[in-house]
């Protein structure tokens, strides 16, 4: 009897012992399962996130343009965009005016005096003659003059610089009025964006976000918009008058320069 017990005894433990062995065995293998699930899950996920990141990043700067454009309403945004559009066919038209009448002037200063010694004064208006921007041109007026003497040249090197630097500056001030233009017309869609958000609060008689987040958002892009445009107009801008400066400065270094090869010229031929 007391064999048969412990036989009993041995049989049950085994069975405890196996039944153990054999639950670590499916935790373990339910473990590793869901750990291999995780790895793909999170294999999966970044996977997900490049396709949104594609998708989003697959439309078009044309198309998003376009439909913040509708957003903020064609209206005003039309009206910013007419801006925009004549202040840089302005700004477009003075650098390509200005970068023309860039002028070597040591290599101009150069052939003048040359030809001053070797051809006389008409020799050395057919190099102005032949060469573009205004520092040739003034050069010429003061070739011209100088039968009248030195100081006539200088008066007339002074007054004609001052005409070719108001033609430089042509055209500035309307790129100006665009730079202010468009960030006004902006705030006024800002202002006009408000309005029409209260209104639909008041006929409402309830403060909804679904209600004023279409007046709010045209008046943020309208702002957006005229602040963008002038900025760009800006740079533009700053970069004439920069050119313009440089370009008068070398009017002005070349035409005292002029004056000494013609005092120069003159008395060697006294």
């Amino acid at each position: 009897m007391k064999r048969l017990l412990a036989l009993l005894t041995i049989v049950g433990m085994l069975s405890m012992a196996s039944n153990v062995i054999y639950a670590e065995e499916v935790q373990d293998s339910t473990v590793t399962e869901v750990a291999a699930q995780t790895a793909a899950v999170e294999e999966t996920a970044p996977a997900t996130e490049e396709v949104a990141d594609d998708a989003i990043e697959g439309q078009s700067l044309h198309a998003a343009i376009k439909q913040k454009f509708i957003e903020g309403g064609p209206g005003f945004m039309g009206v910013v965009v007419l801006a925009l559009i004549f202040g840089l066919a302005i700004a477009i038209e003075r650098i390509l005016i200005l970068n023309f009448s860039t002028t070597n002037t040591k290599k101009l200063l150069a052939n003048v005096e040359e030809a001053l010694n070797s051809g006389g004064i008409e020799a050395a208006k057919e190099v102005c003659r032949n060469t573009r921007g205004p520092v040739a041109s003034i050069f010429y007026q003061g070739l011209d003059r100088s039968g009248e003497g030195i100081d006539m040249v200088e008066k007339s090197v002074v007054a004609y610089g001052g005409v070719q630097a108001s033609l430089l500056e042509k055209n500035l001030s309307w790129i100006s009025l665009f730079i202010a233009l468009a960030p006004m017309l902006g705030f006024l869609g800002t202002v006009i964006g408000m309005i029409a958000a209260f209104d639909a609060i008041k006929a409402a008689g309830d403060i909804s976000p679904s209600l004023v987040a279409g007046g709010i958002s045209q008046a943020l892009i309208t702002t957006v918009g005229g602040l963008i445009v002038a900025m760009i107009l800006q740079v533009l801008y700053n970069y004439c008058v920069a050119k313009i400066d440089s370009i008068i400065n070398e009017m002005e270094d070349a035409s005292i320069t002029l004056i000494d090869i013609l005092t120069k010229y003159s008395h060697s031929q006294k």
